[in-house]
């Protein structure tokens, strides 16, 4: 057309960016009764936990000196199932062991 000016396309690309949230981190501590056996403890951190004998006796150690001892760490959903697991074990065997979930 005679007289018009060519029209320009311009195209706006957008990018966004999602970054996906990680998820909360819970840990599971023992907490010290004095009537659960150090076998149990031991047993129960290497059967249900995953902890090597060490570990177990090391974690056992820390409860009974300081009154506490983290067992692991994970997301919500799995240190309650953990820990509900753990304390079913112990009422089953009549121990009274105490654990608690706490987010970090």
């Amino acid at each position: 057309m005679p007289g018009s000016s060519p029209t320009k396309h311009v195209q706006t690309v957008t990018s966004t960016v999602t970054r996906e949230k990680r998820p909360s981190l819970f840990r599971v501590v023992l907490l010290n009764d004095d009537y659960t056996p150090f076998d149990f403890v031991i047993s129960l951190l290497m059967s249900v936990f995953g902890k090597t004998s060490n570990e177990a006796q090391y974690v056992t150690m820390q409860v009974h000196l300081t009154g506490s001892g983290v067992a692991g760490v994970y997301t919500r959903d799995v240190a309650r199932t953990l820990a509900a697991k753990a304390v079913s074990l112990a009422r089953s065997q009549g121990h009274p062991l105490k654990l608690d979930v706490q987010k970090m």
